[in-house]
């Protein structure tokens, strides 16, 4: 693998080049990452310590709450830094490793929601069978599965920008290192390059999408034919998986399911995907699961008692 580089590292422009905003967005932001965090480590607490909360969507939802923390520490912690920086740089291995995790954890939290939709499918259309189905060893191999295609995944774009040569132009027009703004400035036709980063990265957000949006569109169609409380708890686990569908695959779909050219909502689209997004899955998962909220009140409670004493 070949790199004629003359680029040792990267200059980010950032959000906003005014002190006021920046400084506007570093508290916005901060407070963001700092709910992300321990609302994330606490559905993994809560989960790992309830034995009540053992069955595999349980346990499919801790594994998206780690992924969520390592995703939302990607981008986050550098962006906070820079607000406060002259120059936002980035290393050129820095970049290469922000970029590679980046798609790792993106691409792995694709595929264990797709884990998540088939976990619902055996759940609501053949619950006799659901254990035999989703036993705790299939779903860590399936979880195993959704990491080691993230890893593929990511890996894929790493080697097809380290074969490019980079020979003078370093400015990237973000606050974070991905494959559409590094592109842009490499010294040579990255035509071949960009069809495959939008094939492997575009057209897999757009299939998945859609065979989820199907996939509980068939879900929904069932459920609403019984009624029950049984019933209504899937209706309710079901609107939110397809809410965390919606607001992850539609960000990466408009970043990486077109050309590469600058566009200017991208840096919005940006911030939703890489901020935003780690944010909604505690709120939506913890205001719509009464198991989950109950759980966390004990282990709260647990936990100052302990300090009392």
């Amino acid at each position: 693998m070949r790199n004629n580089s003359e680029v040792t590292d990267f200059i980010l422009t950032g959000l906003s080049h005014q002190r006021g905003v920046q400084l506007f967005l570093f508290a916005l932001f901060l407070t963001f990452y700092l709910i992300v965090l321990p609302s994330n480590i606490l559905i993994i607490v809560t989960i790992r310590g309830d034995p009540q909360l053992n069955s595999p969507m349980y346990f499919l939802l801790a594994n998206l709450a780690f992924l969520d923390i390592w995703y939302s520490s990607i981008t986050a912690p550098k962006m906070l830094i820079d607000f406060f920086a002259e120059r936002k740089i980035i290393s050129f291995w820095g970049c290469i490793a922000q970029l590679f995790f980046l798609h790792f954890v993106g691409a792995s939290e694709m595929f264990l929601l797709t884990v998540m939709a088939y976990d619902r499918y055996a759940a609501i259309c053949r619950p006799l069978h659901y254990t035999n189905m989703m036993s705790r060893r299939l779903c860590i191999v399936l979880v195993l599965c959704s990491w080691l295609g993230g890893f593929v995944h990511s890996t894929i774009q790493v080697v097809l920008i380290l074969r490019l040569p980079f020979c003078g132009p370093n400015e990237l027009d973000n606050y974070f290192c991905d494959i559409t703004q590094v592109l842009r400035i490499t010294c040579a036709n990255t035509f071949a390059e960009e069809m495959v980063m939008i094939f492997s990265s575009g057209l897999i957000s757009v299939v998945c999408f859609v065979a989820l949006l199907v996939s509980y569109a068939f879900l929904l169609t069932v459920l609403k034919k019984n009624s029950g409380e049984s019933s209504n708890k899937a209706l309710s686990t079901c609107y939110s998986h397809i809410t965390i569908v919606i607001f992850m695959f539609g960000p990466a779909i408009y970043i990486y399911a077109r050309p590469f050219d600058e566009y200017a909502p991208d840096k919005i689209v940006s911030v939703f995907h890489t901020v935003i997004f780690p944010l909604l899955n505690p709120i939506i998962y913890t205001f719509r699961n009464k198991e989950i909220k109950t759980a966390m009140k004990k282990v709260v409670t647990r936990f100052f008692l302990c300090k009392k004493n």
